[in-house]
């Protein structure tokens, strides 16, 4: 199995449960495509795109319950792309992404969940 992540605004989260739907942050909706990365590129993605937010959320979702799109990103790098939405039901755990002294996101991949 194939774990993947999505950060975002718990707001972003907790308004997607009630709704049961995830339609994207707004990074997503201005490139066409919900953004997610693995295990191995969540840290980065948390530092480079997530510094100093406070109050994220990280998703966990198994890939293969999803049509994803690999595509090259940070130094040639596949990443996970949805083109659509992401039901909630198909989120496996939520975890904390509580901010290192540098303002940077931290959350450890398969971690104790919030859900």
């Amino acid at each position: 199995m194939t774990t993947i992540f999505k950060i975002l605004p718990r707001k972003e989260w907790l308004i997607a449960r009630e709704a049961e739907l995830f339609a994207g942050s707004g990074i997503d909706h201005r490139d066409g495509y919900i953004h997610f990365s693995t295990a191995a590129q969540a840290q980065e993605t948390a530092r480079l795109h997530f510094r100093n937010q406070a109050d994220l959320v990280v998703l966990e979702i198994d890939a293969a319950t999803l049509d994803l799109v690999w595509e090259p990103s940070r130094g040639g790098a596949l990443f996970p792309h949805l083109y659509g939405t992401l039901p909630t039901s198909l989120v496996t755990a939520v975890h904390e992404a509580p901010l290192d002294t540098g303002g940077v996101p931290v959350f450890v991949p398969g971690g104790s969940p919030l859900k």
